[in-house]
């Protein structure tokens, strides 16, 4: 229970930083870096609809599709966040004005103060909705890759956003969105695309299971044998994205508290779930 409330906590501290760079930064800036909430800013600077209100309305044809597809023990953290962030992002509207138009400088700080948050709210097993959700509800239909899906998406909504504020804020969106990206990849303990996740568990089945079920994620069971002991020992493999990693460590940690988890960075992840051997060929 403690444990629990402990993730909203953090999942609400998240949030709130993610808000606050957006309304500092990027929303006053006209910066869409791409995703549900730069559309909604498109939106904000277009009819003068909210920011916040305008991505809970996007998200809920996606929450009801996520219900269906991904179940509502994945779904309810994901809600609370998105809620929340909605709720941060108009409030702080009313209350704090931008310390800079610098363009450059709100591109820069909007980044890392945004991807600092999503750090924290993907370390607590949420997401804030919008873009992560839509992709891995098409990963369930078209099998195409999560991180693929998310870069299509950012820069469908750049692209847009460059018809609407013009060709340099769009430049500067670009900057945000890598910035954001390495911040998140720092906080989620590392910079790779992916991790692999070595396990060594007494309950290393019932971790196997939870993975399959909870996860969607394929897992591999490899022989080994202590070095102390000579015990020859099952190791489970499974490969994450980023947001994926901390439901990882909460399931293991859940099942086994003793379990010993190693976690590596992977640069380059080919097959079921990521990009695809013909992609990887072309490149």
């Amino acid at each position: 229970m403690a444990n629990k409330i402990w993730d909203y906590v953090g999942i609400t501290i998240g949030t709130f930083i993610t808000a606050l760079g957006m309304s500092v930064f990027l929303i006053p800036n006209r910066i869409a870096s791409g995703g549900v909430s730069g559309l909604a800013t498109v939106i904000y600077y277009t009819f003068g609809f909210k920011v916040g209100i305008t991505m809970l309305v996007i998200n809920i044809p996606l929450f009801l599709l996520g219900i269906k597809e991904l179940g509502m023990k994945f779904i309810f953290k994901t809600l609370y966040a998105t809620v929340t962030f909605s709720l941060f992002v108009d409030l702080l509207e009313t209350f704090v004005s931008p310390p800079t138009r610098d363009l450059l400088l709100s591109s820069i700080y909007g980044g890392l103060v945004v991807g600092l948050g999503l750090g924290v709210v993907f370390r607590f097993g949420a997401t804030t909705g919008g873009t992560d959700l839509a992709a891995q509800i098409i990963y369930r239909y078209l099998r195409i890759s999560v991180g693929q899906t998310l870069l299509l998406i950012d820069g469908l909504v750049i692209i847009l956003a460059a018809f609407v504020f013009g060709i340099e804020l769009a430049l500067y969106a670009f900057l945000v969105v890598f910035l954001t990206s390495k911040v998140i990849d720092l906080i989620q303990e590392g910079e790779g695309f992916a991790k692999a996740v070595f396990i060594i568990s007494d309950y290393n089945s019932q971790i196997g299971k939870a993975i399959l079920q909870d996860l969607n994620r394929g897992i591999t069971y490899l022989e080994g044998r202590g070095g102390f002991s000579g015990r020859s020992r099952e190791i489970l493999l499974v490969v994450v994205g980023r947001s994926e990693l901390s439901t990882l460590k909460n399931l293991v940690r859940n099942i086994d508290p003793r379990a010993f988890v190693m976690v590596s960075n992977m640069n380059e992840v080919l097959g079921e779930g990521f990009k695809s051997m013909v992609d990887g060929q072309r490149r």
